[in-house]
């Protein structure tokens, strides 16, 4: 409902107004006869049209005060009054001119602890180059595991589960049921090589990646062996690369495809207040060598054309883009001469900029849990969490519901 009131005459208003007679109040007569002859030297005197703007103006004013007097319109008004009057900037506004200049060198030193948080992030950056190192070897023995290089002791592969217990429950006649049938069954087949297709389950089970998967890049991602997080080195402008690493296949002869994310960690000369820690601004590509006939990011379609003077037909044929994960090697850049990029554009970067992070800060380094499904499900209940504390705080702000 509109806080504003609009007014309106109820009714026609006569050519000309007649002289009104005032009874006589048991006070002094006095006044009442003047009020009298005002009256009626005003209506001898005044046209008709100024009469009938005051009798509008006094029609107006009754029905201002009839609604003013809804406690729905109060209400409304009320609400406008308070949201307006309760604003940060409304409230900074009312402030002397001394205080102001205070909260100005507020900001000021909110501006330096900004600059000394972006220094924080750079030692932070330095430290993550630091443990990454110590990280490697173990990511090294990973991928002798997942490739079948390495086939890893007795000891390396106990593992107690959560339900060893229940397993336990069974009985030995289970047990030796079970032995006996993986017996059958290896006596049949020969054991895998590793662990088959363990980065290209993991594009299947996380959906932020396999929405990006076509069926004709499966059989190229089955070739994946590893996934890299290498940092920029000590002195070099921030960023991060992600290799992935191949075995020889059909399709490409890169070893190794690479995606470099550019990083800064500075405020904003124009908003330095919207300074949250480092952010990923660019990102580079790499170039694959596709073979002949194998690269699934274009298509080759047919068209028909009609020569416009002989009217003859001929069928020509051209390549477009396709729709692959592997044009994930081949982002869209940010634009660095000043032009803003549309919305579509901005989405996209935005994206790209989110599945770099995922893959830098939860895919390699827990990339068992993600075959596994594990990670995911922790995903899972952390987005439930988050949004059940939405939830809370929103049953805070409007406790009605």
């Amino acid at each position: 409902m509109s806080g504003g009131v609009v007014g309106g005459h109820g009714g026609a208003v006569p050519e000309r107004a007649k002289p009104r007679r005032l009874p006589l109040l048991p006070q002094e007569a006095r006044g009442d006869k003047d009020i009298q002859m005002a009256d009626n030297s005003f209506s001898d005197g005044v046209p008709s049209d100024s009469l009938e703007a005051a009798k509008n103006a006094s029609n107006t004013e009754k029905l201002t005060d009839q609604v003013m007097q809804n406690p729905q319109v109060l209400a409304a008004l009320q609400e406008r009054l308070d949201n307006v009057s309760h604003t940060p900037s409304s409230y900074i506004e009312t402030l002397p001119k001394a205080v102001k200049r205070r909260i100005n060198a507020l900001k000021q030193l909110q501006v330096k602890c900004a600059h000394i948080e972006a220094k924080f992030y750079e030692e932070v950056h330095d430290l993550e180059r630091k443990y990454a190192a110590l990280y490697q070897p173990l990511f090294d023995k990973r991928r002798e595991f997942i490739t079948g290089d390495v086939e890893p002791t007795d000891a390396e592969s106990e593992w107690h589960s959560e339900t060893e217990e229940e397993d336990k429950l069974a009985g030995d006649m289970k047990n030796k049921a079970v032995i006996a049938e993986k017996e059958a069954a290896a006596a049949e087949e020969p054991a895998p090589r590793g662990i088959p297709e363990f980065w290209f389950t993991i594009f299947r089970n996380v959906d932020m990646l396999s929405e990006l998967v076509q069926e004709y890049d499966e059989p190229i991602l089955k070739h994946l062996q590893d996934i890299k997080v290498k940092f920029s080195d000590p002195g070099q402008p921030m960023s991060f690369v992600l290799e992935f690493h191949f075995e020889p296949n059909d399709y490409f002869t890169n070893p190794v495809l690479t995606k470099t994310y550019k990083m800064k960690s500075e405020p904003d000369k124009a908003d330095p207040f919207s300074f949250e820690g480092p952010e990923i601004v660019d990102c580079d590509g790499c170039t694959i060598d596709w073979k002949k006939g194998k690269n699934v990011t274009v298509k080759t379609i047919k068209k028909k054309q009609k020569h416009k003077g002989r009217g003859t037909v001929r069928t020509i044929t051209k390549q477009v883009p396709n729709d692959s994960f592997f044009n994930f090697f081949s982002p869209l850049r940010a634009s660095g001469d000043g032009e803003s990029l549309d919305e579509d554009s901005e989405f996209t970067l935005a994206s790209d900029f989110e599945i770099g992070h995922f893959f830098r800060e939860r895919i390699v380094p827990r990339a068992v849990l993600y075959f596994t499904g594990e990670a995911i499900e922790d995903d899972d209940n952390e987005l439930e969490g988050d949004e059940e504390a939405e939830d809370d705080d929103d049953a805070e702000i409007n406790p009605k519901v």
